[in-house]
């Protein structure tokens, strides 16, 4: 079961949302933990229990949601979900770029945030415990080699940092390189979820994943945009 022993911090200030949240999570099997602030869900991060997952607003008294999710990214990539009143384009994409897996307007529906959580440790699973031959080919273009069992990406033998939503993406357009993908296939595939519309994830993780990788993000060689369509491989 997806939701068996799935253990969730909850980063909340407010007393009222984070009841409602955690009472509804609870009914679906998950275990809540509740922060207050950024502090003491640093604190309870480095506990002894595990953290399945991360449920973010980003108005926190103290240091704010968007540093804490930075200092998160500098250690762990356990799956992160914002739940935020700041619903603006500009903090989706700042918060997708930081390093989020997914951002949830409030107000919100619970239905929909369980759908989420659930959908983000699914991903989470699959990239951690994949289901791969030992003998998957190596795929490579350019300078670029992406190794699909290590899950490890190098350019020119010098390994990159990728998010696992960016090696997942990389290697969709390498293991396809005269295919062109739409947004919605690729988040389909990526994300393995249903596509809310929301371009917002697709356009912040091509972006930081074509700064990792090209030479000129302002002229992409590897990742080409392909117009009224998405994006595919470049021919290199």
């Amino acid at each position: 079961m997806l939701t068996e022993s799935r253990h969730i911090l909850l980063v909340e200030d407010d007393d009222a949302i984070a009841e409602m949240v955690a009472v509804h999570l609870a009914k679906d099997g998950f275990a809540v933990t509740r922060a207050k602030d950024a502090a003491e869900a640093l604190r309870l991060f480095g506990g002894a229990r595990p953290i399945d997952l991360v449920l973010l607003d980003l108005m926190l008294p103290g240091m704010d949601g968007t540093e804490l999710l930075q200092r998160l990214r500098r250690t762990s990539y356990v799956p992160v979900l914002i739940v935020s009143a700041r619903d603006s384009d500009v903090d989706k994409a700042l918060g997708l770029g930081f390093g989020a897996d997914d951002y949830l307007a409030k107000p919100f529906s619970l239905v929909e945030l369980s759908a989420r959580v659930k959908a983000a440790l699914r991903r989470a699973t699959t990239y951690a415990h994949p289901q791969q031959s030992e003998a998957e080919e190596v795929l490579r273009a350019g300078e670029l080699t992406l190794d699909p069992v290590r899950l490890s990406v190098s350019k020119n033998g010098s390994e990159l940092k990728l998010t696992a939503k960016e090696l997942l993406i990389l290697k969709l357009l390498m293991a396809n390189p005269k295919r062109a993908f739409s947004k919605e296939q690729i988040y389909r595939a990526v994300w393995q979820d249903e596509y809310f519309g929301d371009e917002n994830a697709i356009q912040v993780h091509m972006s930081r994943l074509r700064e990792k990788i090209e030479d000129d993000p302002s002229a992409p060689r590897y990742i080409k945009t392909v117009w009224g369509i998405g994006y595919k491989l470049g021919e290199l």
